[in-house]
């Protein structure tokens, strides 16, 4: 119950952080490039739209803040890849009983969002999700 409370009561704030991984990632992309490849804006709901000028495809990320939910859509995935849906969820962090915290789960695993976005952005400017593969 206590993990519910606090996952409801700190979900605007890791969507916050969501937002500026995902603007702070569109950013560093284009100063490597030296071009202005993603662009990032945020629409009227709130949700993020990234857009590769390169490609003429686009990434949104979406904050469901009723079920806690933050999904992704690719359109440079392949057709037979599903939207990324990660859960946020409140956890015990310490010994005591208030040493909590909220992670993002997916797939049952605690997510790496910074990674998760810049796999999403290798993906949508056409490159494959890891640098070896």
């Amino acid at each position: 119950r206590l993990n519910a409370a606090l996952a409801v009561e700190r979900a605007s704030l890791v969507w916050r952080d969501v937002k500026e991984i995902v603007y702070r990632k569109c950013d560093e992309w284009n100063a490597i490039t030296n071009e202005q490849t993603l662009v990032c804006k945020e629409t009227i709901l709130g949700d993020l739209r990234i857009w590769c000028s390169t490609r003429a495809r686009y990434m949104t990320v979406h904050f469901d803040s009723r079920n806690l939910l933050i999904t992704v859509k690719n359109s440079g995935r392949l057709e037979h890849e599903t939207d990324v849906v990660m859960r946020i969820e409140g956890f015990r962090s310490g010994a005591g009983a208030n040493d909590r915290d909220v992670r993002m789960i997916r797939n049952e695993e605690v997510v790496n969002i910074d990674m998760l976005i810049l796999g999403e952005l290798r993906v949508l400017v056409g490159m494959s999700r890891q640098k070896n593969a």
